[in-house]
């Protein structure tokens, strides 16, 4: 009698990746129609809600949940920079603004409360989709039209150029490769860039950044990039 080789068990099925959740916010239903269109050009993305106002987008963050919200400025009830500062408060989602205006008051203010990055409405849609999930793995993302006016403001706010700025509250708690981690997040570098720098593997990277965050008191990266300016 012939003896058949005992079958391979079948190999698990691998989990599909859940897309990324998207709150889109802007106060003309056409813009947020044009951004709809944008993100669902992507199949790992998934447009959850709309809102049309600063106080709309919280109230739904705090319903949904999103991933990511994709932020407008300029807005009736509350504009975006306290609508960003509120959700990203609570610690649910990242914001990513999407605005026409690039003042600097409303570029830092951004910043300031808690936006992952900062896109004008001018970008191509690759460069919106690709920012979305730039921002969703825990990096930032900074329009190139406004990356040379942050450095340019770093610079003028640095009156004694040899001073050392005063350690962060948290410092000492921070390990000597979490010290290392903070500093390469203050030239504005990315997960693997980072990884390379120090040898280790992006994945170390991110638990390092969660950790410098979260002992710091910072919501996400670019204030720490902010805080060492």
């Amino acid at each position: 009698m012939t003896e058949h080789p005992a079958l391979a068990p079948a190999p698990a099925p691998v989990p599909a990746r859940q897309p990324i959740t998207v709150l889109i916010v802007d106060d003309h239903a056409a813009i947020r129609l044009g951004m709809r269109m944008v993100v669902d050009t992507s199949a790992d993305m998934e447009v959850v809600g709309e809102a049309g106002d600063g106080g709309a987008a919280v109230t739904m963050a705090r319903a949904l949940r999103p991933d990511v919200v994709l932020m407008d400025l300029r807005m009736p009830v509350m504009d975006g920079i306290e609508a960003t500062r509120i959700i990203v408060g609570e610690g649910h989602s990242t914001v990513l603004v999407l605005t026409t205006f690039d003042q600097d008051s409303q570029l830092f203010g951004a910043l300031r409360a808690g936006a992952a990055g900062f896109l004008l409405k001018t970008a191509e849609p690759e460069a919106i989709t690709a920012a979305l999930r730039r921002v969703h793995d825990g990096d930032q993302v900074i329009a190139p039209e406004v990356t040379a006016r942050i450095v340019a403001a770093a610079l003028s706010a640095q009156t004694v150029p040899a001073a050392t700025p005063a350690d962060p509250p948290g410092w000492e708690l921070l390990t000597e490769r979490e010290r290392e981690v903070f500093a390469a997040l203050g030239e504005g570098l990315t997960n693997y860039v980072i990884g390379r720098r120090l040898g280790i593997s992006e994945a170390t990277v991110k638990t390092h950044v969660s950790r410098v965050l979260s002992k710091l008191g910072l919501a996400n990266r670019v204030q720490a990039a902010l805080l060492q300016k």
